[in-house]
């Protein structure tokens, strides 16, 4: 079976000489492989009954628009979706179940959105049928025999209550309708089950009740839509990507909800990110897999435990399915307590104090060694971008003075990837890459290091301003990188990225850092991602927007420590990959790891 897949969105037919047509070896030999039905002006369809694979309109397309993958023909018959002809393919679709949280892992762009949707009522299966797609009983008929037939049925008549908290939530404050209201007008609106006033002291909704929506942060936009999705009653509840914005304590507050609908008997699934939420919430995982925007696979359920690990190895036994060419592991099995060893000292900087009209920041000085990256933790608004602004030159402290020479005297050069990135550049993504780091973004070891681990070659060509959020933060990381800098900052890099891009983000950023024997401060709010990309920590405390508090740089155990004493929860490690994983709250584990002062997963656990 072969896919043929056009980008439509960002296909330039007025801009090209169609390569994609002059160039095939079906079209030279008469056939119309491809074609320009409505007009040379407008995008290709390729034929895919016709095309022979040899993929040379995918080397001679200039903007990288065509996608040409060969799979086995046995899949055919899984085909769940497509959105158009020369559109992406789904195959499979996952199995809700009554009482249980079921969790989707999986890259961006390989259909956990659409499964959603399909699951949701929102969108009709048509099995791959673009043109002629079917009718429910026809569909229902297809899936006969499997768990999805009686859902499908109970769809079709509607008698299943849907409720999803979407991906996007940009476009709330934008809705004239709600913009002015406060929350609390939304949310008693919304409350069908009764359960606001509970939720409302869960999810810490009671310093914003009043507040009008156009006015709310991104985490406090993300912690109400959670809420009206809750509070509404319904058979079966999508979250797409739940924990977005929020810090580590809102997470687990927002995992321990959702852990609370499962638990009332309803049907539960979650699309999230964040390994160790979504290890948190899940009974059982389904692992997404494929090409993002070409097409995607999804696997049969399995324990969360051992989902999480397989997708984590990137082999699926029971289908013997490798999807990714590496295992990911985690360091840190031993719970060893050391001090980050380096030849050398960089820098060190002194205590400093910086005062806005209702927030304070003081943080410690400390001592940072080449190769070392430091991990920054703590609750939002609790002042950690207000300290990396301070350790870049962007902000001035009030007292003390931020570090502008390195240990052996020379001028400190500093590269900061910042917390929200502009897409008005006025270039292309080569054309930014080359602004940040001259030659160097052009160098072969960095194309290697860092272009292609990030999977920016497929839009280097493309404008800033038609980026993803996902894409933008790829961009800015490789920028802060092609920078020749002796401390690299970065401020939530793994923000609008999957697992998979945060996995080859933290990969290219320890790399350079430890090839170039420079230095790295990361803002991160996932603990998974802080815990594999650390080697020391920053931890901050205080009381958010009002007194932030930040340690000095401590060893990582004594900040993971401390950091989660005040979160209130206990880690332990998965002994086959060494990934954290939450202890639930009041099981034995938790307790006796309280009792002992060991928050911060001291062996192996189980």
């Amino acid at each position: 079976m072969r896919i043929a897949i056009v980008d439509q969105s960002r296909c330039r037919p007025k801009d090209c000489s169609h390569e994609c047509q002059r160039f095939c070896p079906r079209v030279r030999t008469g056939d119309e492989t491809v074609i320009f039905p409505d007009g040379p002006n407008k995008p290709p369809v390729i034929v895919e009954s016709l095309c022979s694979g040899e993929a040379i309109c995918v080397k001679k397309c200039p903007y990288h628009v065509i996608s040409i993958v060969n799979l086995p023909e046995e899949l055919e018959k899984d085909t769940s979706h497509r959105y158009s002809v020369n559109g992406f393919k789904l195959f499979r679709l996952p199995i809700p179940k009554e009482g249980k949280v079921l969790g989707l892992i999986g890259p961006n762009g390989v259909g956990k959105t659409t499964a959603l949707r399909v699951l949701a009522g929102e969108l009709k299966p048509n099995m791959g049928r673009v043109e002629d797609p079917p009718e429910w009983d026809e569909i229902i008929k297809a899936y006969r025999g499997s768990e999805l037939q009686p859902f499908f049925e109970r769809l079709q008549v509607g008698s299943i209550t849907a409720v999803l908290k979407p991906q996007t939530l940009s476009d709330l404050p934008k809705m004239k309708s709600i913009a002015d209201k406060p929350i609390s007008d939304l949310l008693e609106s919304a409350d069908s089950s009764g359960r606001l006033k509970e939720l409302k002291d869960d999810l810490s909704l009671s310093g914003i009740w009043d507040r009008p929506i156009k006015f709310l942060s991104g985490g406090e936009l993300q912690r109400v839509a959670m809420t009206a999705a809750i509070v509404r009653v319904g058979d079966i509840y999508f979250f797409d990507e739940p924990t977005a914005y929020l810090d580590v304590r809102e997470r687990l507050r927002v995992g321990r909800a959702i852990r609370k609908l499962a638990e009332l008997g309803k049907t539960v699934i979650v699309v999230e990110h964040d390994l160790s939420i979504l290890d948190y919430v899940s009974d059982l995982v389904c692992i997404f897999y494929g090409e993002p925007g070409v097409y995607g696979i999804i696997s049969h359920p399995h324990g969360t435990r051992v989902g999480v690990n397989i997708f984590l190895d990137g082999y699926i036994p029971d289908e013997n399915m490798r999807f990714r060419d590496t295992s990911i592991s985690f360091k840190g099995m031993t719970g060893q307590d050391e001090e980050w060893i380096s030849s050398e000292t960089l820098v060190e900087y002194g205590d400093m104090k910086k005062e806005f009209e209702d927030f304070t920041l003081e943080a410690r000085g400390g001592r940072i060694t080449k190769g070392q990256i430091v991990g920054i933790l703590g609750p939002n608004g609790i002042g950690k971008t207000t300290f990396v602004k301070m350790l870049a030159g962007e902000l001035e402290p009030d007292e003390g003075e931020a570090p502008t020479e390195t240990k052996s005297g020379f001028e400190l050069k500093v590269a900061y990837k910042p917390q929200y990135i502009s897409a008005d550049y006025p270039g292309n993504v080569r054309m930014y890459l080359r602004e940040a780091g001259g030659s160097k973004a052009d160098s072969a070891d960095f194309k290697t290091s860092v272009i292609r681990k990030l999977q920016l070659e497929p839009f280097l060509d493309h404008a800033m301003s038609e980026l993803s959020g996902g894409e933008l933060q790829r961009s800015a990381i490789a920028a802060c990188l092609a920078q020749e800098a002796d401390i690299y900052l970065f401020d939530e890099p793994s923000a609008f990225l999957d697992i998979e891009q945060r996995l080859a983000s933290s990969r290219a950023i320890r790399r350079t850092i430890q090839t170039r024997m420079k230095a790295a401060f990361v803002v991160e709010h996932s603990i998974l991602m802080a815990d594999y990309l650390s080697d020391s920590m920053v931890v901050f405390s205080g009381n958010p927007g009002k007194l932030g508090k930040a340690t000095t740089v401590t060893t990582l155990r004594v900040g993971m420590n401390a950091f989660l004493r005040q979160m209130g929860v206990t880690f332990r490690r998965d002994p086959q990959t060494g990934r954290p994983r939450v202890n639930k709250e009041g099981s034995r584990l938790d307790s006796s790891q309280k009792s002992s002062g060991d928050f911060y997963y001291v062996g192996k656990g189980k």
